[in-house]
């Protein structure tokens, strides 16, 4: 799976004009589910990045993890992630989990972030949606299982 991880002091999602997630301090995670993912990529990325210690200490050093800090996520998919760039202008998404298998996956990637004690906040898988944000530092992390 691949994630696009941004530390937000606040981040929502709408669709149709209606906010149907919003988030506090803490992660907004776009998320994409690759051709040969499982549910255990989903709990691999999951325990990963509830652990990560990209907020910061009393020292200002980015030293905590949203567990430590207590912040929240807001789960929103993402298959523009799969974008395969190396030929022309237009990118290639065949790499992204065929929509069925990518909605499994990022169902259960949100189950398995509230299961490591996070507060999860989701889009609507395959909708149009907005996504608003405000990047605190900014900090933004790729990652890929």
């Amino acid at each position: 799976m691949r994630a696009l991880v941004q530390r937000v002091s606040e981040a929502q999602v709408s669709v149709g004009g209606a906010v149907i997630g919003e988030v506090g301090a803490g992660l907004l995670i776009l998320v994409c589910a690759m051709q040969d993912d499982g549910p255990e990529a989903a709990d691999k990325l999951a325990a990963k990045i509830s652990k990560m210690r990209i907020f910061r200490d009393d020292e200002g050093r980015m030293n905590r993890s949203l567990l430590d800090v207590g912040g929240g996520a807001l789960v929103v998919s993402q298959f523009t992630l799969a974008a395969d760039t190396s030929r022309g202008n237009r990118p290639g998404f065949s790499a992204a989990a065929p929509p069925e298998l990518g909605e499994q996956l990022y169902n259960h990637f949100v189950r398995a972030m509230a299961a490591q004690g996070v507060p999860v906040a989701t889009g609507r898988f395959g909708a149009d949606m907005a996504v608003t944000l405000v990047n605190d530092g900014p900090v933004t992390i790729w990652m890929d299982t």
